[in-house]
C-alpha cells in the first residue's frame, strides 16, 4: 500500500511541477476546449432550431404537403380523388393586394374562409380567429405581422381604395412565409372581403410525402396546365424556413470540428515536445517503481483534465447564458433548450471533444512509457559537422551566423520539422478560410451588383398607371439613376412538378445589368439567363433550351449564361420584356428595378417616391442575402480567437522545442565565438521561419479551399458559385507579417533567459 501511495503522491508531484512550469499552455487549452465545445454546442443549436420551429408548426397545423393556386373557374373538386391524397384543405378564393400599416407596405394574399381549417391549420400566436361578426377582420401570417409592424386591433389599409381591416389575430403557417419582393404574405380574411377573387387556392395533404413531385405532376394534369399558375411544396417551405439558420449551423459546425482536430494535433505535438524535454525526469519515474503504464497515465489525465475543465465550462456557459445571446444565436439556443434531445446533446457533444483529445493525447503519451529506465546519452556532434551544404555556404558569404543558424536549426530535423509546421499551419489555413467568409459578406453590402443586386428597390404599379408616366415619375427622383421595367410570372416546368420564377427586365435599347458567372447576357430573340437553382432543377446547363408554360401558354426559351440570383433560391430565369411580348404584344410592365445613385439611402428615396406616387406605387427594397447573415460576424470574430489561441499552443510549444535544442548546443556556440544576443537570435530566427512556413503554407491552401467552400454554400443555396470574395494582398500580407512578428516576439523571452544560463547549468542539462 505504501508502494501505491508513494506512486500517487509522486504522480501529484509532478502533475504540480509541470502545471507550474506550463501554466499558460494549461490556461490555453481550457480556453480553446471551451472555444471549440461552443462552437459545436452552437451548431447543434442552429440545426435544432432552423428545422424544428417549422416541423412543429407542420405538425399541429396538420399542414398540407402541397399548394395549388389555380383560376377561379378549375374544377378543384376532382383533386380529393386522386390516389395518395389523404384530405385538402380549400379550396379558397384568393385576391392579391397590398396593405399598409404604420408607413409599411407588403404585398398579399387575402384568403376567403370562414371556418378555421382542419388541414393546415393556422396556429394562433396572439389575438383570435376570425369573427362572423366583424367582416372585415382578418389573420396575419406572423411574418407578414412582424413586416407590417402590426398586432390585434390595428387597422390596416388598402392604398389606393377607401376600404380599411381590422387585426384581429398573428398565426403561424407551415406555407411559405412572407418575403419582400419575392412571396406575398398570407391574410386569412371572411369570404366577403376578398372583394373580385382572382383565383383560388387548394392543398393537398399525401399519405406519402415522398411522392410530392408526382401528386404534383397527376394534379396539374387533371386540372389542365393552363389552369395552374403556381404550386409550391412542404420541401420548398421546409428549406425557406431553415434559410440562414442552417448555414449558420454549417459555418459553426466546419470550423468547430476543424477547430477540434487542430487542437488534437496541437496537444499531440506539446506532449511530445515534453517528453523529448524530460527523458531523464521520466527515467526517474520509471526508477522509483512507475511502470509504463502509469508513465502514459501521467499525462493522459493531466491533458483530460485540462480538457474536461473546458467542455464543462462551455457547458455550463451555453446552459446558462446561451439564450441571452442578442440576435438569431440566443432565439436558436432557446428553442434548442426547449427539444427532447437538447440533454442528450449538451452531453454527447462536450464528451465527444474531451474523448477526441484525450486519443490524441494517449497517442502521444505512449511514447512516454516506452522511455528506459536508464537514460540514453544523446550522441554529441559538433554544430558545425551538422550543417548542410546550403548553410556552410550560406556562412561562407558572410551572412549574419544567426540567420543561417536559426533557420538551420527550425529544418534540421525534416520529419519532426514538417510536423511543426503542419501543425502549426491548420489554424493558420482555418483563419484564412474564415476571413474569406468575412470579406465575402462584406462583399454582399459593399459591392451589391457583383452579386446580384444591381438594383436596391422594386417598385410595383398601380394597372391604371401606363408605363411613360410611370416611368417618368420614377426618373424624375434625383437619386434614381435607372428604372428598368418588368413584370414576373410564376412558370410551370416541365413536367409540371414545380413552379419557377420567369422575369421579363428591361429592353433590348436598355439591357438590365446581370451578374453573370458563366456565360453571355441575353441579347438576341429567346435568349436567357438562368439561376443556379434552376439550372439544378431542371438539369440543364448553359447552352440549353428549356420550354415552360405560363398560363396555358408554352415559353421556350435559350440559357445563354447563368445568373447570380440571390432570390427564389436561384430557380429563376431571365430574358428581356421585348422577348415576352413577342409571345403577348399586349404585355406591359408590372414592375420597375431602381438602380440608385452612388451614396443614395434607398429607404429615403422609397418614401420619397411612395409620397410622389399618391398611392399607385408600392415600393420595397431588395432584399440582400448580407441582412440574414449579420450574426455571422461575430461567429467568425470567436472562431478567429479560438484558432489563434490553438495556433499559441502549437507556437508555444515549438519554442519550447528550440530553446531546449539550443541549451544543448549553448557551450558549442559560445565556444565559436557568438555572443547571447546572437544566440538568442538564433533562436528567435528559427521560430519565425517555422512560424513564416507555416502562414505562407496556410495562406497558399485556405485560400482556394475558401473559395470551394463558399462556392459549393452558393451553389447548394441556390444562389450559384462565384459569390466568394478572399481577403485582399495587403490583409493577407498584414496577416502574414502578424504571424511571424509575433512568433518572433514570443520566442524573445525564452531564448534570451536561455543564452544567458550559466555555464554550470548547462552543463547540468545536457549531462
Amino acid at each position: 500500500m505504501s508502494g501505491e501511495g508513494d506512486v500517487v503522491r509522486a504522480t501529484l508531484r509532478w502533475a504540480h511541477s509541470d502545471l507550474r512550469t506550463h501554466r499558460g499552455e494549461a490556461l490555453f487549452l481550457v480556453l480553446a476546449t471551451a472555444g471549440i465545445v461552443v462552437s459545436l454546442l452552437l451548431a447543434t443549436a442552429l440545426f435544432g432550431y432552423a428545422t424544428n420551429p417549422w416541423q412543429r408548426v407542420f405538425t399541429q397545423a396538420h399542414g398540407a404537403h402541397v399548394w395549388l393556386h389555380t383560376g377561379a373557374s378549375a374544377d378543384t373538386g376532382k383533386l380529393a380523388e386522386l390516389d395518395g391524397v389523404d384530405s385538402v384543405a380549400g379550396p379558397y378564393p384568393t385576391a392579391s393586394t397590398t396593405l399598409a400599416s404604420r408607413g409599411t407596405r407588403a404585398s398579399v394574399e387575402l384568403r376567403g374562409t370562414s371556418d378555421r381549417p382542419a388541414v393546415d391549420r393556422p396556429l394562433l400566436t396572439s389575438g383570435h380567429w376570425l369573427d362572423p361578426a366583424n367582416p372585415d377582420g382578418v389573420v396575419l401570417e406572423s411574418r407578414l405581422a412582424r413586416a407590417l409592424l402590426a398586432a390585434p386591433g390595428d387597422t390596416l389599409t388598402l392604398p389606393g381604395t377607401h376600404r380599411t381591416l381590422t387585426v384581429l389575430g398573428i398565426a403561424d403557417s407551415a406555407e411559405p412565409r412572407y418575403r419582400p419582393g419575392e412571396q406575398p404574405g398570407l391574410v386569412w380574411a371572411p369570404p366577403a372581403a376578398v372583394r373580385d377573387p382572382g383565383g383560388q387556392v387548394i392543398g393537398l395533404r399525401l399519405t406519402d410525402p415522398d411522392d410530392t413531385d408526382y401528386a404534383v405532376q397527376r394534379a396539374v394534369t387533371v386540372l389542365g396546365a393552363g389552369a395552374v399558375s403556381e404550386v409550391s411544396t412542404w420541401k420548398q417551405a421546409r428549406a425557406e424556413a431553415q434559410g440562414d439558420n442552417r448555414l449558420l449551423g454549417q459555418v459553426l459546425g466546419l470550423f468547430g470540428l476543424g477547430a477540434l482536430v487542430a487542437a488534437g494535433l496541437a496537444v499531440h505535438g506539446a506532449i511530445g515536445t515534453r517528453i523529448r524535454g524530460h527523458l531523464r525526469d521520466i527515467s526517474v519515474l520509471k526508477a522509483i517503481g512507475f511502470t509504463p503504464g502509469q508513465v502514459v497515465r501521467v499525462f493522459l489525465l493531466q491533458h483530460l483534465a485540462y480538457a474536461l475543465l473546458g467542455a464543462v465550462a462551455a457547458a455550463a456557459l451555453i446552459q446558462a447564458v446561451g439564450s441571452r445571446i442578442p440576435g438569431r444565436l440566443g432565439d436558436a439556443v432557446g428553442v434548442w433548450q426547449g427539444l427532447p434531445g437538447h440533454s442528450v446533446a449538451l452531453f454527447v457533444v462536450p464528451v465527444g471533444a474531451v474523448l477526441f483529445i484525450g486519443a490524441t493525447t494517449g497517442l502521444a503519451a505512449w511514447r512516454a512509457g516506452r522511455v528506459p529506465p536508464v537514460p540514453v546519452p544523446r550522441p554529441a556532434a559538433p554544430l558545425g559537422g551538422r550543417l548542410s551544404a546550403v548553410a556552410r555556404q550560406a556562412l561562407g558569404l558572410r551572412l549574419p551566423p544567426a540567420l543561417v543558424l536559426g533557420w538551420h536549426r527550425a529544418f534540421t530535423r525534416r520529419l519532426r520539422s514538417l510536423a511543426t509546421v503542419a501543425r502549426l499551419t491548420l489554424p493558420l489555413l482555418l483563419i484564412v478560410v474564415a476571413m474569406s467568409a468575412w470579406t465575402t459578406i462584406d462583399r454582399f453590402d459593399s459591392k451589391p451588383d457583383q452579386i446580384g443586386l444591381p438594383t436596391a428597390l422594386t417598385v410595383h404599379t398601380d394597372s391604371g398607371l401606363p408605363d411613360p408616366d410611370a416611368r417618368a415619375l420614377l426618373e424624375h427622383d434625383p437619386q434614381v439613376a435607372a428604372a428598368y421595367p418588368g413584370v414576373e410570372v410564376a412558370a410551370l416546368v416541365p413536367g409540371q412538378t414545380a413552379t419557377i420564377a420567369l422575369r421579363g427586365l428591361g429592353t433590348h435599347q436598355d439591357p438590365y445589368p446581370y451578374a453573370l458567372a458563366e456565360g453571355r447576357p441575353a441579347q438576341g430573340r429567346d435568349e436567357a439567363v438562368a439561376g443556379q437553382g434552376l439550372l439544378d432543377l431542371l438539369d440543364v446547363k448553359v447552352g440549353d433550351w428549356v420550354r415552360m408554360t405560363v398560363g396555358d401558354q408554352p415559353q421556350i426559351l435559350h440559357i445563354v449564361g447563368r445568373s447570380i440570383e440571390p432570390e427564389n433560391a436561384g430557380r429563376v430565369i431571365s430574358t428581356s420584356l421585348d422577348t415576352l411580348r413577342e409571345n403577348d404584344p399586349g404585355l406591359g410592365p408590372t414592375l420597375y428595378e431602381l438602380r440608385l445613385r452612388p451614396g443614395a439611402q434607398p429607404y429615403e428615396v422609397a418614401d420619397r417616391l411612395a409620397t410622389a406616387g399618391q398611392g399607385r406605387l408600392d415600393v420595397h427594397a431588395v432584399p440582400n442575402p448580407a441582412d440574414g447573415l449579420s450574426p455571422l460576424r461575430g461567429v467568425v470574430v470567436g472562431l478567429i480567437a479560438v484558432l489563434a489561441l490553438i495556433g499559441l499552443i502549437e507556437l508555444l510549444t515549438a519554442i519550447g522545442g528550440t530553446v531546449r535544442e539550443s541549451e544543448r548546443d549553448l557551450l558549442a556556440l559560445k565556444a565559436i565565438g557568438l555572443s547571447p544576443r546572437q544566440i538568442t537570435a538564433i533562436t528567435v530566427t528559427s521560430t519565425a521561419c517555422t512560424a513564416l512556413a507555416a502562414v505562407v503554407l496556410g495562406t497558399a491552401l485556405g485560400t482556394p479551399l475558401a473559395h470551394w467552400l463558399i462556392d459549393a454554400q452558393g451553389r447548394s443555396s441556390g444562389i450559384g458559385a462565384g459569390i466568394a470574395q478572399g481577403p485582399s494582398a495587403a490583409l493577407l500580407l498584414l496577416f502574414c507579417a502578424a504571424a511571424v512578428t509575433g512568433a518572433a516576439a514570443l520566442a524573445a523571452v525564452p531564448a534570451s533567459r536561455a543564452a544567458h544560463r550559466r555555464l554550470a547549468d548547462t552543463l547540468s542539462a545536457v549531462a
